[in-house]
């Protein structure tokens, strides 16, 4: 079979050659229910995929209909009373080839072929199981909303309708994947959102040649040109609706994926990563403090265990005399040199990070136990492991859980910095120091920096980096609440 045979082949008119075409190209799939049907002397079949329908509103929307059809002798005349003189679905739709045919009835949709016609009617019946809306895993917030995307695109898009009622909010629907042909939505303000932007972000998905999209996770590299150049991304995910309509607004870019509950935005900046919902939820001085404080604690996961590596070994006269002795009467007792102490510590915590990530929920916290109570205190007490260099690792690893947007990238830079603080001291941590700084600076996805609005400095917006100004301030301005960067229309 030619690989553009299944593409090209139309329906035939027969409806028994038909049946059996699709049969032969499913390769008599068990899962494939065709049930054939006399309708006013005219030979019709409905087909579904097990599993995928809702027999309730097949009974209702197909099946009684159809069978209370009269007075009908022409496939013609029961086509139009399926297409024109009927409201039997809200999703009602035509199709000639076998491609669009097995691709709805794999989404869930009922086809009726009728003999003597080139075309079928497929109607939305889905009814598969899903997981229903939950609070969300990944931004937990204290005053947000507590409802999160799913594995269902359409759920997804009604959760961000819900929230914005503007008609300018645009669903363009995609697929992507030469076998899965999985569902992707580009979302867009359609007056806020740069026209080029929305047009890049259509094109790059288009020239996606994958032959499954199973997650998010397929597609970002192909959204992201920057993806395999950058230590950062440009494209971030989020699991919140309302976070992506905070982005929406700001005229981002958004994608869904279905079977995926997250979604892309992009472009996206460096300080998306220390902003959330509740910093819109508290006073402004209280989500300034918050802000200030992940910036802070950014510093401290990454840079704290290289900079005390680099201080007890290359610069002890930092310390003061009586800090400086106990640092060495702790080290003396180890049998490793500290930076292999450092990184064996750092790793372990990684490790246990993972494995707590890995298990189920009710098993995951007694490897919170495990490692940090009886592990951390027995290797104390064995002299495997400084106290003082428990401590870093400790400030370290809380330090990186305020910002958990960033944590692949704080779990590799903090490697980095160690063994740069280790080797070369302070001028290895300067060294790099500025390269991270340059490549940061060097990302442009779709013409915004990615450190904008401070770098170029936008005046009007660099404030948002660092302060959560008061609403009245937005309204009195006619500003967009949260605007980061500027992505409007001209």
């Amino acid at each position: 079979m030619r690989p553009d045979y299944f593409k090209t082949t139309l329906l035939r008119a027969n409806i028994n050659d038909s049946l059996d075409e699709l049969r032969r190209l499913c390769g008599d799939t068990a899962d494939l229910n065709v049930m054939e049907v006399t309708v006013c002397s005219v030979k019709c079949a409905v087909v579904t995929i097990e599993g995928l329908v809702s027999t309730s509103a097949m009974a209702d929307l197909v099946f009684q209909p159809l069978m209370e059809l009269k007075f009908c002798t022409e496939p013609r005349e029961i086509f139009d009373f399926l297409t024109q003189k009927s409201l039997l679905s809200t999703q009602r739709l035509t199709v000639n080839s076998y491609a669009e045919l097995v691709r709805f009835l794999f989404s869930g949709f009922c086809a009726v072929l009728i003999d003597g016609f080139t075309k079928a009617v497929v109607f939305g019946v889905q009814g598969f199981e899903k997981r229903s809306i939950t609070t969300p895993d990944s931004e937990q917030t204290v005053r947000g909303a507590q409802d999160s995307f799913n594995e269902i695109i359409r759920n997804n898009l009604a959760l961000v309708r819900l929230r914005m009622k503007t008609p300018q909010l645009r669903f363009e629907m995609l697929q992507c994947g030469k076998l899965s042909q999985t569902d992707v939505c580009i979302m867009y303000l359609a007056d806020r959102a740069d026209a080029k932007m929305v047009q890049q972000v259509r094109a790059r998905l288009k020239e996606i040649q994958l032959d499954t999209v199973l997650s998010s996770g397929y597609v970002e590299p192909f959204v992201d040109k920057a993806y395999r150049k950058s230590f950062f991304s440009s494209v971030m995910t989020t699991q919140r609706p309302d976070m992506t309509c905070l982005r929406l607004n700001e005229g981002r870019i958004c994608v869904l994926v279905d079977g995926s509950p997250f979604c892309l935005v992009c472009p996206s900046l460096f300080i998306d990563s220390f902003q959330t919902m509740d910093d819109y939820c508290t006073k402004p001085y209280y989500a300034t403090f918050i802000r200030w404080l992940k910036y802070f604690a950014f510093l401290l996961a990454v840079g704290l265990p290289g900079l005390y590596l680099a201080l007890v070994m290359f610069h002890p006269e930092a310390f003061t005399l009586k800090l400086l002795l106990n640092l060495y009467v702790s080290e003396e007792a180890t049998p490793f040199p500290l930076a292999v102490e450092m990184t064996l510590l750092v790793i372990m915590f990684e490790i246990m990070r993972e494995a707590g990530i890995r298990l189920p929920k009710s098993v995951g916290g007694a490897v919170s136990i495990v490692g940090g109570l009886i592990v951390g205190d027995a290797a104390v007490k064995s002299g495997l492991i400084s106290v003082p260099l428990l401590i870093v690792v400790g400030i370290t690893a809380t330090s990186a859980f305020v910002i958990p947007q960033l944590d692949q990238q704080i779990s590799v830079l903090r490697l980095v910095f160690i063994l740069a603080g280790s080797t070369a001291g302070l001028f290895g941590i300067a060294v790099c120091s500025v390269l991270f700084t340059a490549n940061v600076c060097a990302m442009n996805e779709m013409s915004v920096s990615y450190l904008a609005p401070v770098l170029p400095f936008d005046k009007a917006r660099a404030g948002s980096a660092l302060f959560r100004r008061s609403f009245y301030t937005y309204a009195a301005k006619q500003e967009t609440v949260g605007d980061n960067c500027e992505t409007n229309n001209e």
